[in-house]
């Protein structure tokens, strides 16, 4: 198994940095990875999209007399640009030097979930997905205030509907069970009296903001502090809460290395995660190059992202169109932008139904084949479908040692059987000079990441 391999594909999303991490060593490369600038320029795609709370009141009394022809035209100019921008960001992954980066982004995007279909104003997405970004390396308390007061957020979790004398508790209510302390560790009071520090922040121009009109001045009792609180001072006892480290520790832990992982590494790094005051890079640079030194290999499935970037990488065929891959990730049930509901992706398990399996197979095809357009039903049936030349990186050698190669390469753990299983593939009296030799290694390579153990980190 080669380790460099392994990491490569926690720390990014294919092999593509093997070499790295092969001559830098972890820190070197994890070092490199927080120097990545924060990209603050707004997309081509986003030019015509309404930015503020003004714009589109403006939009929207413009369409209020509008004919149902141009108003379904707007709406599939939103939901264009809603796909440009999931392609916008896998053009960023894919692109990305040090995709750590993007990696950490897109795990907060499934922490602090907001979606394109409830949100419904890409620019607002935008924003917090850039909030998400910024902070992808800096503090989880700052992250928390921030997102806590954008537009998206607001109106995701129906903040716009929490008033004085009307209270709404969605938001409130996610802010401690999903999104920081967990359930168990507040009561419904709580809830109902951070609703109350809460009602009021409503949509503002660049972000939420207070209207003095619906807020809640009342003194409430939070977390067992008295006083008048807004969103800041909620989070801010939020953690100094003695459980605020343990559930994004947790996260961290499942999206990059474990599945299911053991409590007390969970209380380990937390422990730690609040000695440093919540700064994610300290606690990033602990976790990695301390799990680094263990055997973890095949602790994780992956997800549809990291099993399609890899497949590409591998098969050189980065170039493809990027709907090929986010019509692929919404078959896999991990659409950009628009997570099943607030809890986000399950992750773990759920990536590996009969279905998603079964999808993953016609792709494995597919990608092998140089078969890119690949059709959004995934059903398998001939369609005219663009062809591109695939070439896949193998050294000349033996069948075993070609075998040892590609199964290393490919985190594939490989018992006797499966051994034998491959050497039918690519028999003992194979010659790698021979004309057909590619195609013969590209059907070992395709016979691999179509076992169930490829689907494993």
């Amino acid at each position: 198994m080669d380790q460099n391999a392994l990491w490569s594909l926690r720390l990014g999303f294919s092999n593509k940095e093997n070499s790295k991490i092969s001559q830098k060593g972890i820190p070197s490369f994890l070092e490199d990875s927080f120097k990545v600038s924060f990209d603050t320029s707004i997309p081509d795609f986003l030019k015509n999209s309404p930015k503020t709370a003004t714009e589109l009141k403006q939009l929207r009394q413009l369409y209020k007399n509008a004919t149902p022809e141009e108003k379904k035209e707007a709406r599939q100019k939103e939901n264009q640009t809603s796909e440009a921008m999931k392609q916008w960001w896998i053009e960023r992954i894919i692109d990305a030097e040090y995709p750590l980066q993007e990696k950490m982004t897109l795990l907060l995007h499934n922490h602090f979930v907001s979606t394109f279909q409830k949100v419904k104003v890409n620019y607002w997405m935008f924003q917090h997905n850039q909030i998400l970004r910024k902070n992808a390396f800096g503090n989880f308390k700052t992250l928390t205030k921030e997102i806590l007061k954008s537009n998206a957020m607001v109106r995701y979790l129906d903040n716009t509907d929490n008033k004085r004398g009307k209270i709404n508790e969605n938001l409130s209510r996610e802010l401690l069970e999903l999104f920081t302390l967990g359930i168990g560790n507040y009561t419904e009071d709580d809830v109902k009296n951070g609703a109350k520090g809460l009602a009021g922040l409503n949509l503002g121009e660049e972000g939420a903001q207070y209207r003095k009109a619906f807020e809640d001045n009342s003194t409430i009792t939070y977390l067992g502090k008295t006083g008048v609180f807004k969103s800041d001072a909620l989070v801010d006892i939020i953690f100094e809460q003695k459980n605020i480290p343990y559930l994004m520790t947790r996260k961290i832990l499942e999206w990059f290395i474990y599945d299911n992982p053991k409590e007390e590494l969970v209380q380990y790094y937390g422990d730690y995660f609040r000695k440093v005051d919540f700064e994610f890079k300290p606690l990033l640079v602990k976790i990695f190059t301390e799990e680094a030194l263990k055997n973890t290999a095949g602790s994780k499935i992956k997800n549809p992202l990291e099993y399609s970037l890899q497949l590409l990488t591998e098969l050189q065929l980065e170039n493809a169109k990027k709907t090929v891959i986010t019509n692929f990730l919404k078959q896999q049930s991990m659409d950009l932008f628009n997570q099943p509901n607030v809890k986000g992706w399950e992750g773990g398990k759920s990536w590996l139904t009969t279905q998603i399996y079964l999808q993953r197979s016609i792709v494995a095809d597919a990608f092998c084949q140089g078969r890119i357009n690949i059709n959004r039903k995934m059903d398998g049936k001939n369609r005219p479908l663009q062809n591109k030349i695939v070439s896949l990186n193998w050294q000349k050698g033996t069948n075993k040692t070609i075998i040892k190669e590609l199964t290393d390469r490919l985190l594939f753990g490989v018992s006797p059987e499966i051994q034998k299983d491959l050497e039918t593939v690519l028999k003992y009296d194979f010659d790698a000079n021979a004309p057909n030799a590619d195609q013969a290694v590209l059907r070992l390579f395709n016979t691999i990441i179509k076992e169930p153990e490829f689907q494993l980190i």
